[in-house]
């Protein structure tokens, strides 16, 4: 599927099933009815999502009457983005372009766009920010998970081009 910048429900909701394993790592296997129950979804859908993160390699299944899920490698070592690339794709794929043609087979900026230099530095900036933030990190409540965020985001000058020719009149 391509797109601009969304998140795909299939990436809130595996992102929120995989951090219900990452809270109970150590505790044990993660089952997808406990996983369903505590999220909202349907057992059907949970599978599905899990195992989509199994064939990702971020979790991995135990059988057994006590099996479920568990995480793949420690909760530090697995980044959001790493969860987002398994469970939806890049945001900005590099076949996005070939979707807006227009009228023709091929897009009149096919080899020189600016646009697609925007939307490619967007894409490298989400990349950047998500795959400095572990599931361990999730670990905080929305609180403290806002004011560590500030702490290190960067905010974007938003005065210069036409946000500043705007101000000054």
């Amino acid at each position: 599927m391509l797109r601009a910048v969304q998140l795909l429900a299939s990436e809130e909701y595996g992102l929120r099933c995989l951090m219900q394993v990452a809270r109970a790592d150590g505790d044990g296997p993660v089952s997808i009815a406990q996983i369903a129950e505590a999220e909202g979804l349907s057992p059907e859908y949970t599978a599905k999502l899990m195992r989509e993160l199994r064939l990702g390699e971020l979790v991995r299944s135990v059988r057994g009457a006590v099996g479920g899920y568990r995480l793949a490698r420690p909760a530090d070592e697995i980044s959001v983005w790493n969860a987002l690339q398994v469970l939806g794709g890049a945001f900005f794929s590099q076949t996005f372009c070939e979707c807006h043609p227009g009228q023709r087979k091929r897009c009149v900026r096919t080899g020189n766009c600016s646009i697609r230099a925007i939307w490619s530095a967007l894409q490298n900036a989400l990349r950047e920010a998500l795959d400095r933030i572990s599931l361990a990190d999730l670990r905080r409540d929305e609180p403290a998970m806002g004011s560590w965020v500030e702490g290190w985001l960067e905010p974007i000058p938003l005065e210069r081009g036409a946000a500043a020719k705007r101000r000054a009149q």
